[in-house]
């Protein structure tokens, strides 16, 4: 699973339209936010570093309930735009997932356990938990 990094607003409108997840590392505005659905009309996560989730509108994450697009708040740890575009989720934290939900634990549980060694947030552990390892 991967996720697309995005740190300017000009690169919305240079996304490949079958982008699903993506990261905004930047402050972004509803009209960002709008370019980027519009941009990417597949898109079902966008994630905003915790300190750009309080500047983004009750009117904005409505409209993306609307759309069945997730908002979540998070950091790609450790990823270096200059050399990928991409910021991949190790597979073997989906295996994890997997392996935890066999065992038969909580999804707090998972959620917990899983973003404290990942460094992934809960919301995004949840999102892979419905996507990547349904039950």
């Amino acid at each position: 699973m991967r996720i697309r990094v995005v740190s300017s607003r000009e690169e919305i409108f240079t996304l490949n339209p079958n982008e699903r997840i993506v990261h905004l590392a930047f402050r972004p505005s509803n009209k960002d936010i709008l370019g980027l659905v519009e941009t990417c009309p597949k898109i079902e996560v966008i994630q905003v570093p915790k300190s750009y989730m309080a500047t983004v509108s009750k009117s904005i994450e409505m409209f993306l309930q609307m759309q069945r697009i997730h908002l979540l708040e998070g950091d790609v740890w450790g990823h270096r735009k200059d050399i990928n575009e991409y910021y991949a989720i190790p597979s073997s934290v989906i295996e994890k997932i997997k392996e935890m939900k066999t065992e038969g634990k909580s999804t707090e549980e998972i959620e917990k356990k899983i973003s404290r060694e990942s460094k992934l947030n809960p919301g995004m552990v949840s999102y892979i938990m419905t996507k990547e390892a349904p039950v």
